[in-house]
């Protein structure tokens, strides 16, 4: 699908009219009309004006809403199939909130937010997450041969 598609999904998904949207990116009305029309190909800043203008990661406008729903959705009445997007980051997520929808959905409230202190406290500790998750789970499998520490249960 193409760009201006996803834009107008996601204005539409969002209960926004053309001129709201476009007030909020910064845009003039007529020029959201000539990007979801599919007459102009909308450069980085105004895909990054609108992302922000809908509180949703820039990326995410290139997959339709409905992509998404199994972040904000109950388990229990979402379809399991997911429609396929261009970015396998973001379809990877997807599939993988079905195991842990929490985790999800605390992240992408996080990332919606948009608050810096918030956003760069969130990147801080899951860049420790992840560099803890590299190590060895045991701490005393990480030490030098010949060398014996039982745990302290």
């Amino acid at each position: 699908m193409a760009i201006g598609l996803q834009i107008q999904a996601w204005r539409l998904s969002q209960g926004h009219s053309v001129d709201d949207l476009a007030a909020k990116s910064g845009l003039l009305s007529n020029q959201l009309d000539e990007i979801e029309a599919e007459e102009v190909d909308p450069p980085t800043s105004i895909l990054e004006a609108l992302a922000a203008a809908l509180k949703i990661p820039p990326a995410w406008l290139f997959s339709h809403p409905l992509s998404f729903r199994t972040l904000f959705d109950d388990p229990e009445d979402v379809d399991k199939s997911i429609p396929s997007g261009p970015d396998p980051v973001t379809e990877r997520i997807l599939a993988g909130s079905r195991m842990d929808r929490s985790l999800y959905v605390l992240l992408t409230a996080i990332m919606q937010s948009g608050e810096p202190k918030l956003l760069r406290a969130a990147e801080v500790n899951l860049r420790s997450l992840a560099k803890q998750a590299k190590q060895a789970t045991v701490p005393w499998q990480s030490r030098p041969s010949g060398h014996f520490e039982p745990p302290n249960d």
